[in-house]
């Protein structure tokens, strides 16, 4: 199952947060074919990205798209973690608008931006 789940109030800086389309840990389990302790697992070995919303921890749904994780997301949380960003915080980065790539960090992971998003990440430890 997939919600759209709003995480700021319209006109905010999270604004863009809010077109996020959410997964619950069930579904991604189901999704990728595994048990919900592997998905808590990867979700504490930063291999994905889980959020509270709504009292619920949830996965924006594109990263975890073609039934695997998008190949570069887990380099990209370690990095980001490593520069001292939290799970909130790395969210609102990988989702903030950008006009030099398609969209946002995490849509440009799924395409032939990811090194530039994996360079972006890099520079933030700087």
């Amino acid at each position: 199952m997939t919600d759209s789940v709003p995480s700021a109030a319209p006109g905010s800086a999270d604004a863009s947060l809010g077109q996020i389309e959410w997964v619950t840990l069930p579904d991604v389990a189901e999704r990728l074919d595994v048990s919900i302790s592997k998905v808590h697992q990867m979700i504490r070995d930063r291999e994905l990205l889980a959020v509270r919303r709504e009292g619920v921890r949830r996965v924006p749904a594109e990263l975890v798209a073609n039934r695997t994780v998008l190949k570069h997301l887990p380099g990209i949380l370690t990095l980001l973690h490593d520069a001292g960003y939290n799970d909130e915080e790395a969210l609102r980065w990988l989702y903030q608008p950008d006009d030099t790539l398609p969209g946002t960090p995490a849509a440009a992971l799924g395409g032939d931006r990811a090194r530039e998003v994996k360079r972006r990440a890099q520079a933030l430890g700087f």
